[in-house]
């Protein structure tokens, strides 16, 4: 009787794709911008990745929308959250509302990017039938990477206005995750927050967040360039529209005024340097 190869059992093959994904969506939503050729390799990758998961998804009977949040909530970890200190450096000693109206800007260009990128290629494949089944691949791609980046916005926002988020890396990505799911900033006061982040509750609101951008995405298979206008159209007002939101919602959460000294880096945001 032959005997099974390690390096080919499901369970490595879901881990190693797993993994994977994270990898590329990790480089996707790094600080400073890609190459338009990276991007779109990048991205082409991720939907592969994604393809080959989402069969085994199938395979097991498991549904879209809970494949979805469960590929979401594994690499949540990965996303790359940087301090008041590390962004003021990245966004030319701004801080405060300042730091905050970049850090706006710059996620509404990226998903604005992804989402021309997503556009284009899917509307590629509209114009070419025998590719069309391989679209939406294309497409769940778009729907990480801009969820993720949006994340990490959310994520940093709390770290501008001085809302802290206690736990683990893994517990305060989820907890960001969670808060993106609901577009509305982590309640640091409710002792819950972090440890009931993955609720029932919280997994199905995550869930239904990824399938309605998901539908939004899927608006963008056309033909020509039509997909590629307007999926960079619609990423940027969502995300345009999250973090007014999330700003609005963080104000209100402001620590107590000793406390909101933190929105200024230490000497290096004071100077303007």
């Amino acid at each position: 009787m032959a005997v099974p190869d390690k390096d080919k059992q499901p369970g490595k093959e879901e881990a190693d794709l797993d993994r994977e994904v994270g990898e590329l969506v990790g480089r996707l939503t790094e600080p400073g911008e890609l190459e338009p050729a990276e991007r779109r390799k990048l991205l082409g990758r991720l939907a592969q990745s994604l393809s080959a998961a989402s069969r085994r998804a199938k395979e097991s009977g498991t549904g879209r929308g809970r494949w979805l949040a469960d590929i979401f909530l594994n690499i949540a970890p990965r996303i790359p959250i940087r301090d008041l200190r590390t962004l003021s450096e990245h966004h030319h000693g701004l801080t405060g509302e300042q730091l905050a109206d970049d850090l706006v800007r710059t996620a509404q260009k990226a998903t604005m990017t992804v989402g021309a990128i997503g556009g284009a290629l899917a509307a590629a494949q509209f114009a070419a039938p025998p590719l069309l089944l391989s679209a939406p691949a294309q497409l769940v791609a778009e729907t990480i990477v801009v969820a993720a980046i949006e994340v990490k916005l959310l994520a940093e926002l709390h770290e501008v206005y001085g809302v802290r988020v206690e736990g683990t890396g893994a517990q305060r990505a989820v907890a960001f995750t969670a808060a993106w799911s609901k577009q509305r900033g982590v309640d640091p006061l409710a002792p819950a927050s972090v440890s009931l982040a993955l609720g029932a509750a919280t997994k199905t609101a995550l869930r239904n967040r990824l399938m309605r951008t998901l539908g939004r995405h899927l608006t963008t298979l056309g033909p020509f360039l039509t997909g590629a206008v307007a999926g960079g159209a619609l990423n940027r007002l969502a995300t345009k529209k999250l973090g007014q939101a999330i700003r609005e919602d963080l104000r209100i959460k402001l620590p107590a005024a000793p406390e909101r000294g933190r929105l200024e880096p230490p000497e290096r945001g004071r100077s303007g340097s």
